[in-house]
Parts: structure tokens; C-alpha cells; sequence
């Protein structure tokens, strides 16, 4: 019963069996070897953008961080969510790598921000040499939330973007499960709808560690190659990265894992709507979800084993962050469900 994070699950047997594979013999390094080249042509075909730049990281806060920064200056402001991982769980780092952009927070409820207060945050920012200018969009999805953005829903925020001339990002690292959400198309989900380049995610989803940044204007690549350098993030054995990747592109791996977390997702919210006293603070759209109930229950749900992070909650309830991963089993949710009912 452990629903803390998908970061908490183990890598799938594929991705470990490819770790050990890729470990044979000699390559070159630092990217140099056939692994990368591979990887970087799968993720051009996925997203039907033979010209786009790919670069693999171990972590999602680099791939925000380093991409953000390749985008906006250090005086400029970057436009996101309040709740975006980039601004409550990255330490400063897309500022820190950036060297000194702004976040500027936008309001919107179940981890959306909306058309009308991203074009007002915008326009409320640059004008004067005083003040930060106009830099950069990054959108989350999955939302921080738990809710999930569809192509349209991208496109009408990167839309206010491009009437003031802005780069849009978008934070995958749970791209995987909002397609799976959405029935979108990788293409459909980021360049078709506006996006200029992506952190998407594989750690969160069944790999060890790696994540890849997509480009989608090349003229952008070399500049970001020299942050990840300078910023320490470029493996020399960099195939440990690569065989990551491969493994979970293959044969669709990586939706699958995505559609098993949310199917446990489903399952486990289907039976809380079953449960007096039991509401959900956001809609289960992939595979996250904020359950409110009683106060006196997560010491009951503790006691049976159970775990995941509290959340501040109204006077007399609690709430909890619930998060399935690729290898939650119908079991693990039915004894959750058994010891909430208690």
C-alpha cells in the first residue's frame, strides 16, 4: 500500500534488463555512442519531428532547469502555475540555472492555469528596464493537480504565448500517463499544440533515472548542450542513460507502464466514491489524486501499513496525495480500500 510517489516504485525488469546489456563491452562516452544515436532517432520519429534536438538527463529538475534556462534570460520572467513543480520542488533551480530568472505565479484552479490569467500575468510584466521582462511558458502535465491538459487546452495557452512572442516548455514528467489520458498523439500533445521543447519524464514511469529534453528548434541544441555540460548533467558513461531510454521505448513500453498506473488510479478512486465521509479535492484524470476524509483516519490507514503524504486539510478532515504507480496491483489498492472502510 504504498502510494507516496511514482518515484518510489522500482525500475521495470525491461529497463534493468537493458542496464545490463548496455554494461558489456566498451563505447565511447558522453553521448558519443550508437545507444544515444538511436534513442535520439526513436524520439524524433515518436514525435514526428525529424528535426528536433534530444538530450538525456538523469533527473526531471535538470530537464526543467536546464531547458528553462536555455529559453529565458537572466532577466526575465518565466510563467507558471502556483502550484508547478518547477516553483514548490525544485529548489530555486530552474532560477538557480537560469542565472536569476523570475517565476512569475499564475493562478488557476486543479493545477491549471487559464488562457485569461496567464495573457494577465503577462501583461502585467516588462515595460520598464525596472522590472523583470517577458521570458518564457512552462505548463505541467500531468498538473501538479493530478489533472491533465489536453492538446486543445495546451493550445490555447501557448496561443497568449505567442501573441507576446514567448518560448513555451512543457514539464512531462508524467507525459506518458496524461497521452494515456487523453488518447493524444506525442505530436499532438506538444509541437502540434505549441510547445517548443519538453522534459519527458521516464524515472516516474519505470525507469532507473532519465529523462529526455526534446527540442524542437534545433538552433537551440548547442546552447543547451553547453548548460548541461557546464551545469555537471552530461554522463561520461552515458549509455547507462541511453539503454534507459531505449528499453522504454520499445514495443510502447512506456505507454503501457503509464496505462497501468492509471488503471490503478481509476480502481482505487472508483472505490473511494464508494466510501462515506471520502471526497476527492481535484478530479482523477491520470494517476494522481487528493482524497479529503474524517479526521482519525490516516492513523488508522498508518497503523494497516499504509503510505503517503499528508495534505493541509479544512477543520476536522484530513487529506492525503495518492499516487499509483506501473506496478500498483489491484491488490494493493483493495487493501487500502478494506482499511479505509474500515
Amino acid at each position: 500500500m504504498f502510494f507516496a510517489s511514482d518515484n518510489s516504485s522500482g525500475a521495470a525488469p525491461e529497463v534493468m534488463a537493458a542496464l545490463a546489456a548496455a554494461n558489456d563491452g566498451f563505447t565511447r562516452g558522453y553521448g558519443a555512442d550508437a545507444l544515444t544515436e538511436r534513442v535520439q532517432d526513436r524520439l524524433r520519429e515518436l514525435f514526428e519531428a525529424p528535426e528536433a534536438a534530444v538530450h538525456l538527463v538523469a533527473t526531471g529538475t535538470a530537464a526543467n532547469a536546464l531547458a528553462l534556462a536555455t529559453v529565458a534570460p537572466p532577466w526575465s520572467a518565466i510563467f507558471c502555475h502556483r502550484h508547478a513543480h518547477i516553483a514548490e520542488d525544485e529548489c530555486g533551480a530552474p532560477e538557480f540555472y537560469s542565472n536569476g530568472a523570475k517565476l512569475v505565479l499564475v493562478g488557476g484552479d486543479h493545477g491549471k492555469m487559464t488562457p485569461e490569467g496567464l495573457r494577465a500575468a503577462i501583461n502585467a510584466t516588462g515595460g520598464s528596464v525596472h522590472g523583470v521582462q517577458r521570458g518564457a511558458v512552462s505548463i505541467t502535465n500531468v498538473t501538479e493537480a493530478g489533472t491533465v491538459h489536453t492538446p486543445a487546452e495546451i493550445a490555447a495557452l501557448t496561443a497568449e504565448a505567442r501573441a507576446f512572442g514567448l518560448p513555451c516548455h512543457l514539464d512531462g514528467a508524467r507525459f506518458a500517463n496524461a497521452l494515456v489520458a487523453t488518447g493524444a498523439t506525442a505530436a499532438e500533445m506538444t509541437w502540434k499544440a505549441g510547445i517548443d521543447l519538453l522534459s519527458f519524464g521516464g524515472t516516474k514511469n519505470g525507469c532507473l533515472g532519465v529523462e529526455a529534453v526534446v527540442i524542437f528548434d534545433p538552433a537551440k541544441a548547442w546552447e543547451f548542450e553547453l548548460r548541461r555540460k557546464r551545469g555537471g548533467h552530461l554522463f561520461s558513461k552515458h549509455r547507462y542513460l541511453a539503454a534507459q531510454m531505449d528499453a522504454y521505448l520499445d514495443g510502447g513500453l512506456w505507454l503501457r507502464l503509464a496505462a497501468q498506473a492509471n488503471t490503478a488510479a481509476a480502481r482505487l478512486a472508483a472505490g473511494l466514491a464508494t466510501i462515506p465521509g471520502v471526497r476527492q479535492t481535484h478530479p482523477v484524470q491520470a494517476n494522481m489524486m487528493f482524497p479529503e476524509w474524517p479526521a482519525g483516519t490516516h492513523a488508522r490507514l498508518q497503523a494497516a501499513g499504509a503510505v503517503y503524504y499528508e495534505m493541509p486539510a479544512p477543520e476536522g478532515r484530513e487529506a492525503a496525495r495518492l499516487v499509483t504507480s506501473w506496478n500498483t496491483t489491484d491488490a494493493d489498492v483493495d487493501r487500502f480500500l478494506t482499511a479505509l472502510a474500515g
